[in-house]
């Protein structure tokens, strides 16, 4: 496959569930403002901070408001990482590799944008947020399901499915990071019900809640909540689940190809500190201290995956 090819499938995928992911942040910036009572405009710092685009924000707005900031990353264009701006570039992309892709595929991705540009055309009411974040959701997830029912399981697949977990890992753990970083309550309310309440705020941003009552009946405790995002295997928005898709589409590829790069290797050596870890040895070391650094290896081995497999040639 040509490098230009498999470019084109890794970042429509990238795309795809970045979008999603910016939505789910933005979902879980309103539902931990929903349990501050004494919420300010500054908590959006953090979910700006935790989206990677503070600084970029600071550059086309002078003050920082909820309102601003929820519209910078659901709909500005000026930002790249903005849910309509990922839907666009994930339909160039997948115009792109268009003959790569089902007809199902192209066309969920195509309708999505439809959709989508109608939806964000002007600013949304916040009592809409709610179906908008939910429209968002539906659309991406029709993608994927129209993707895995119909796409062979080739090297195609692969790239496409390793751009979806980098991305889906890196916005987990920038989740957990907004809760950790911004809205973390005043020490000594950690431990309370309101930092419970938060914890699980952010269980339902991410689609967790049910399938974590089911491991940890019910039991809301942020080494419990940390554990099922961070380690636990059978979570398919956990780290551990995403590494381990990771280094299955790797060496997929690598069988494929008959050679491995740096790529194989980094993945293959956080997928075991990932195994070999205990939630108690992180919170230990620190979560805001051990997603920061996880971010900067996520962030590394997309790049080795670009350099290995030729992205731009």
């Amino acid at each position: 496959m040509l490098g230009r090819t498999a470019n084109g499938l890794y970042w429509m995928f990238r795309y795809i569930e970045r979008g999603e992911n910016i939505a789910r942040l933005i979902d879980a910036g309103l539902r931990m403002a929903l349990t501050r009572s004494g919420a300010t405009e500054d908590d959006w710092d953090g979910v700006l901070q935790s989206a990677g685009v503070r600084e970029d924000y600071d550059k086309v707005h002078d003050t920082l408001s909820s309102a601003d900031a929820i519209d910078y990353l659901l709909r500005d264009r000026a930002n790249p990482s903005s849910v309509m701006s990922c839907v666009e570039s994930a339909r160039n992309n997948a115009r792109m590799v268009r003959t790569a892709l089902t007809r199902e595929t192209w066309e969920a991705t195509n309708e999505c944008w439809i959709e989508l540009k109608q939806l964000l055309s002007r600013r949304v009411k916040p009592a809409d947020m709610p179906e908008v974040i939910d429209v968002i959701k539906r659309r991406a997830g029709l993608i994927r399901g129209a993707f895995h029912g119909t796409m062979l399981r080739d090297d195609i697949y692969n790239f496409s499915r390793i751009g979806t977990f980098i991305e889906r890992a890196d916005n987990t753990a920038r989740i957990l990071d907004v809760k950790y970083y911004v809205l973390l309550p005043a020490i000594a309310k950690v431990g309370s019900s309101l930092d419970n309440l938060q914890w699980e705020s952010i269980l339902r941003s991410v689609s967790a809640h049910r399938s974590y009552g089911w491991v940890y009946d019910g039991e809301y405790t942020p080494a419990n909540i940390a554990d099922f995002l961070i380690l636990n295997g059978r979570m398919p928005r956990s780290l551990a689940y995403s590494y381990d898709k990771i280094v299955s589409n790797l060496g997929y590829l690598a069988q494929v190809y008959g050679e491995t790069h740096n790529a194989h290797e980094t993945a293959s050596a956080t997928l075991m500190l990932l195994r070999n870890r205990s939630i108690h040895e992180i919170m230990e070391q620190g979560l805001h201290e051990f997603i920061e650094e996880f971010i900067v290896h996520n962030n590394r081995l997309g790049q080795e995956i670009s350099d290995g497999y030729r992205f731009y040639q």
